[in-house]
């Protein structure tokens, strides 16, 4: 691994570098990575729907109460009313924290059906040009993808470039849950692929929840792959700055604060999925007990201290990854602070040997997913270390799987 501790005229120079990158961005992109997303209409419409909505003659609560409130709301309903409800407003029901893990996975089974013949419709509409039609026959294959077998669909909103999060596994019944955070040009039609499948998000959270259960049988495990959230398109400004990782922190927190039982939780965070779990850290719960980034471009702190959290702070990055040439730094909002594998952060720097660059952490038979699902399924004893001594295994937990449940 690299040492990447800088001296102060090395970082005068990456100053002037991440400058001149910027420059470079804005007149290719022509600012277009500062785009206007439209706005959740589809999801605001089913919500609205819902604040007005009664069952009994009672009002409905706040959507965007406390999801322990609106737990204790769902539980006090016979099921035939919490599926009322997910009939009446699956959309709002399908994304609303609190909900009974299993009603949002049925409201977002009706949401994707509905959004699926709305696609249908578009893809034979005249007004449309050839383009437009082939987009949303596009968008009704990824529905229809969704929707095949028993799949567990956490979140679902179709609005613009969309957002989705799936569960691989037992959410209730969990010991110890990942959440895959993806990075940069991740959406609906990008959450999974059949080419280079592991660089997709659902690809990368069946990977890991494989793993782990071969890295810990005992364990009870279940993996979130979360693509909630606005991501950067392409490698923009937008890429460069904190917005969106700041909108994603909050939609991020949301799903923490909402998770069922007790489970131990670990942020597995790629690539700019990296800084949104750096700027979430400080407001994560305290069942979060361990952050691991690969390929990032920083988090947005000086030092691992920096991020406000009790969870462990794990870091790996390959040899070949194109991420390493980024200008680690922060000037005028723009970049994203200090590299995380550097021995100056501070982080347990894991080994991601065969990781095969930029895209390939989640590939099976490498360091990076073997070390991954050992941090995610708390089999610390048997995380490999970047550097030839063993510092990331200083001072972890017990080993036995009953300690590590």
């Amino acid at each position: 691994m690299t040492s990447f501790d800088s001296s102060p005229q090395l970082n005068v120079w990456r100053a002037l570098l991440a400058l001149a990158v910027v420059f470079v961005m804005l007149a290719t992109t022509g600012w277009t990575a500062l785009r206007t997303h439209r706005g959740a209409t589809a999801l605001q419409a089913s919500l609205t729907k819902w604040e007005h909505g009664r069952i009994h003659g009672h009002h409905l609560p706040d959507p965007a109460a406390d999801p322990a409130r609106l737990g204790r709301f769902f539980a006090s309903l016979t099921a035939d009313d919490r599926d009322r409800l997910a009939h009446r407003y699956p959309l709002a029901v399908g994304n609303m924290n609190g909900a009974p893990v299993a009603l949002r996975y049925r409201a977002n089974r009706l949401a994707l059906d509905h959004a699926r013949k709305a696609e249908k419709k578009r893809t034979h509409d005249s007004r449309l040009s050839a383009a437009g039609q082939q987009d949303a026959g596009r968008r009704m294959h990824r529905y229809e993808a969704l929707l095949s077998g028993k799949r567990q669909i956490l979140a679902f909103d179709p609005e613009g470039s969309g957002r989705v999060a799936e569960v691989f596994g037992d959410l209730d019944r969990a010991q110890r849950v990942s959440v895959v955070v993806p990075g940069v040009d991740t959406d609906l039609l990008t959450f999974q692929r059949t080419d280079r499948k592991y660089t997709a998000p659902v690809g990368m959270a069946k990977a890991l929840y494989a793993q782990e259960r071969m890295t810990s049988p005992a364990t009870r495990t279940a993996v979130i792959a979360w693509a909630d959230y606005t991501s950067p398109d392409g490698l923009g400004v937008d890429a460069a700055t904190g917005l969106r990782a700041a909108e994603g922190a909050v939609r991020l927190n949301g799903l923490l604060r909402a998770l069922p039982g007790s489970s131990r939780v670990a942020m597995v965070c790629h690539s700019y999925g990296s800084v949104v779990c750096g700027v979430a850290a400080h407001d994560m719960p305290r069942r979060v007990t361990d952050i691991a980034v690969a390929a990032s471009p920083g988090m947005r702190v000086t030092r691992a201290g920096g991020l406000g959290t009790s969870a462990r702070v794990w870091a790996m990055r390959d040899a070949t990854d194109w991420i390493q040439d980024v200008p680690y730094l922060e000037l005028g909002g723009l970049g994203h602070g200090a590299d995380p594998v550097s021995s100056a952060f501070g982080a347990r720097v894991l080994s991601a040997r065969d990781a095969r660059g930029h895209a390939g952490y989640f590939q099976p038979d490498t360091d990076s997913l073997r070390n991954l699902a050992a941090v995610g399924s708390g089999a610390y004893e048997t995380v490999t270390c970047a550097r030839e001594n063993d510092a990331c295994q200083v001072g972890l937990p017990g080993t036995t799987p009953a300690q590590r449940a």
